[in-house]
C-alpha cells in the first residue's frame, strides 16, 4: 500500500492541541502593554486545497440486523464517531450488505437480512454519498424487496449502484462530479449463492454479476469513455479467507484490463489485502463494519481512504477501527490496537499478488 498508514483520531487530537493556546485578533492584552493597535493573529492561514484534489473514502459491510437495529432508533447517530471520516472527504461509498423492505418474501437461504427505509437516513448522516447493492443480501426478500430498496433510496435521494430493475440499471455506473473530476462507480458482485435467479437479464431485474463477464467489461469501458475515473466496488471471496482465489485475481485482471482505476472489495468478512495490479490500485476486501454478528476474528476493520489529484491516485491511507461488541459499531482505534491492525492489514498484501508501488 502506497502512502502512510494513519488513525485518524491522533490527527484530530494532536490537531486540537496544537491551536489550544494560539491567540486570535481581539485577544485582551497583557497588562502594561499598549493595546491601541490591533492584535494581529499567528494562527496559520487554513492551506489552499489544489482545486483537482479528492479525498475518497470506503469501507466494507453494512446493515442494521439483531445488534445493529436499535442504532435505527436514531439514525443520526447510528456509524458513531467513525462518521466523521467520512464528513471529512469529497466522496464516501460502502457496501449496501440488506435488502431496504417491510415487504417480500424470503429467499432460500440461509442469512436473510432486511431493513427499514431509516437505514438510509443513517447512511447520510454518516455522510456517505452512495452505497453498493451489487451483492448477495439485496434480494434477501425477492424482487419485491428489491423494488422496495430502490424506491427507498431514490425516496431518500441516496445513489445506488450495482443491482437494478434489469440489466442496463444493474450494469449501469453512477457518475458525479468532485472537483473538477468526473468519477464512475459501478458495483458487481461475484458471489455464487443464487447466482443463475439473482443476476440482473435484459428483462429481469437483479444484480450486476461476474458470472457475465462480457456484460461486465464492457460496464468498465462504457464508464471510461464517460469519466475520468473509474471504481468498481467488488463484492467477491471466499468467507473466512483472508487471502484473494484464484477467481478473484482473474476478474480483477479483466477490469484493470478495460480500463478500472480502483478496485475495492468486500463479502469475505475480514480484511484482505492491498497493492498495485500495473496501473490498477486494488483493496481485495474491507472486511465487516457495521455489523450485526460479533465474532472476534472478524472485528478487526477501517476505512480506506484515497486522494487523488488529476483523476490519478497519489496517496493510499488505512483508517484503522473495531467494531464494537456491544453496538455493532466501527470504533476508531489508536495506540497498540490501531499498530496492531495496520500492521495486520499491511501484511495482508503477502498473498495478494499485488505490488507495493504503481508499476
Amino acid at each position: 500500500m502506497t502512502g502512510r498508514v494513519l488513525a485518524f483520531v491522533l490527527a484530530l487530537a494532536a490537531a486540537a492541541a496544537g491551536c489550544a493556546d494560539i491567540p486570535t485578533a481581539g485577544t485582551p492584552s497583557p497588562v502594561g502593554q499598549s493595546s491601541g493597535a490591533p492584535v494581529a493573529s499567528t494562527q496559520p492561514p487554513t492551506p489552499t486545497r489544489p482545486p483537482d484534489e479528492v479525498v475518497l473514502t470506503f469501507a466494507g459491510d453494512v446493515h442494521f440486523a439483531e445488534r445493529t437495529t436499535k442504532l435505527l432508533d436514531d439514525p443520526a447517530t447510528a456509524f458513531g464517531p467513525i462518521a466523521e471520516v467520512f464528513t471529512a472527504s469529497d466522496l464516501a461509498l460502502v457496501n449496501l450488505e440488506t435488502a431496504v423492505t417491510t415487504g417480500g418474501t424470503a429467499e432460500p437461504k440461509r442469512y436473510l437480512f432486511r431493513a427499514p427505509p431509516s437505514a438510509y437516513d443513517a447512511v447520510k448522516a454518516a455522510g456517505i454519498d452512495a452505497v453498493s447493492i451489487g451483492n448477495n443480501h439485496s434480494l434477501d426478500y425477492g424482487r419485491v424487496g428489491l423494488a422496495d430498496t430502490l424506491k427507498h433510496a431514490e425516496h431518500a435521494g441516496v445513489p445506488t449502484f450495482g443491482a437494478g430493475l434489469d440489466a442496463a440499471g444493474a450494469y449501469a455506473a453512477w457518475i458525479t462530479e468532485v472537483n473538477q473530476t468526473r468519477i464512475a462507480v459501478l458495483g458487481i458482485s461475484q458471489v455464487h449463492e443464487l447466482e443463475t435467479s439473482w443476476n440482473a437479464t435484459d428483462s429481469r431485474p437483479g444484480v450486476a454479476h461476474a458470472r457475465d463477464v462480457t456484460r461486465s467489461v464492457a460496464a468498465v469501458k462504457a464508464a471510461r469513455q464517460q469519466a475520468d475515473f473509474v471504481i468498481v466496488f467488488m463484492h467477491w471471496g471466499k468467507e473466512g479467507n483472508q487471502c484473494p482465489t484464484a477467481e478473484m485475481k482473474s476478474f480483477a485482471q479483466k477490469l484493470a484490463d478495460a480500463g478500472t482505476d480502483l478496485i475495492v472489495g468486500t463479502h469475505a468478512h475480514l480484511l484482505q489485502g492491498d497493492g498495485w495490479l500495473g496501473g490498477t490500485y486494488v483493496a481485495y476486501g474491507l472486511g465487516n463494519f457495521l455489523w450485526w454478528w460479533n465474532d472476534a476474528n472478524s472485528n478487526d476493520t477501517g476505512v480506506l481512504r484515497v486522494t487523488l489529484r488529476a483523476a490519478k491516485i497519489t496517496d493510499t491511507e488505512f483508517l484503522p477501527a473495531h467494531i464494537s461488541r456491544e453496538t455493532g459499531q466501527p470504533i476508531p482505534v489508536t495506540g497498540a490496537e490501531a499498530s496492531r491492525i495496520s500492521a495486520k492489514f499491511a501484511g495482508l498484501r503477502d498473498c495478494t499478488g499485488l505490488a507495493a508501488a504503481r508499476q
